[in-house]
């Protein structure tokens, strides 16, 4: 299998990984909201944008990588 044939299910685990590590960021968000740090999680909330905005394109990118030709 020539290394190309893996990028995209590489691609597929590092998306995979990146919406856990989003879950579980948001989880300790929520925690520490409820603690009182409120402007703190108003800001992860933000940052955390990005991965929301971008989960689209790379979910259809991916499956355009995948299609056998």
């Amino acid at each position: 299998m020539p290394d190309t044939d893996l990028l995209p299910s590489l691609l597929f685990k590092i998306n995979e990984n990146q919406l856990a590590l989003e879950a579980a960021i948001m989880e300790l968000t929520n925690w520490a909201e409820q603690r009182g740090a409120a402007e703190l999680a108003d800001n992860v909330r933000g940052a955390l944008v990005a991965i929301d905005r971008n989960e689209e394109f790379i979910k259809m990118t991916l499956a355009v990588m995948m299609t056998p030709e």
